[in-house]
């Protein structure tokens, strides 16, 4: 991977998850130093020498989130990979679990958007800002409502930013997964094809052409990355 990220600061959440591992290193890859904020204090990220790690921060908390953006340097970009899934029939979803998916996907890109852009304007430099969504969002199936309702949000939320923020020269974009190859979606469904689940390494990828400099075109877009699922 060439290095069009050289240089370049990326702030990237949810970096000890099933995706965001692999995110980072696709990034480090192409040269960019990586801030990441992690909620509890030793979850653990990869060490290298261009990796800054904030622990404590709880990107559902407002003042947590304008904190840790305001001791960020002047980014290129941010990349919200941070979320939670949680499947149950609409009559067995309270309140609160529709409450508790919004929070762990719409209000952390929500806040993480929002300050990645102030820090973004202040630099005058444009940027790129990149959300992680779901197929769930486009192509609704039953299941799992307060989870596709969240990421339906997140969807609406990238649209919505690409048009007022283009002024900017800041691009907004999402990719929308299906089920993600990983040891714990292995473990829930021992008896799917995993061969057909897109891998974290092809998802990010994609997510770095599309922070990159090299991309001066694409925002407002919803990249599907279903692989063969």
């Amino acid at each position: 991977m060439s290095n069009d990220l050289e240089g370049r600061h990326v702030v990237v959440t949810g970096a000890a998850g099933g995706l965001g591992p692999a995110v980072v290193d696709a990034l480090l890859a192409a040269g960019a130093t990586c801030h990441l904020p992690l909620r509890r204090r030793g979850e653990g990220a990869p060490p290298a020498s261009r990796v800054a790690i904030a622990e404590g921060v709880d990107l559902t908390d407002e003042t947590a989130v304008r904190a840790f953006y305001a001791a960020c340097p002047p980014l290129w970009a941010s990349v919200h990979v941070a979320g939670g899934f949680q499947a149950a029939p609409i009559l067995d979803t309270a309140l609160g679990d529709l409450r508790k998916q919004l929070d762990l996907n719409l209000t952390t890109a929500f806040l993480c958007c929002r300050e990645a852009a102030r820090n973004l304007r202040a630099a005058r430099g444009g940027g790129r800002l990149l959300n992680v969504g779901s197929r769930a969002a486009v192509a609704p199936t039953g299941g799992s409502v307060a989870y596709t309702v969240a990421k339906a949000g997140v969807a609406a939320l990238t649209q919505a930013l690409a048009d007022e923020l283009r002024g900017d020269g800041i691009l907004v974009n999402a990719v929308l997964p299906s089920i993600i190859d990983t040891p714990a979606n292995r473990a829930a469904m021992p008896k799917a094809d995993h061969a057909r689940w897109p891998k974290p390494a092809e998802i990010a990828a994609t997510i770095v052409w599309l922070v990159s400099p090299v991309n001066q075109l694409t925002s407002g877009a919803l990249v599907p990355v279903y692989g063969g699922a």
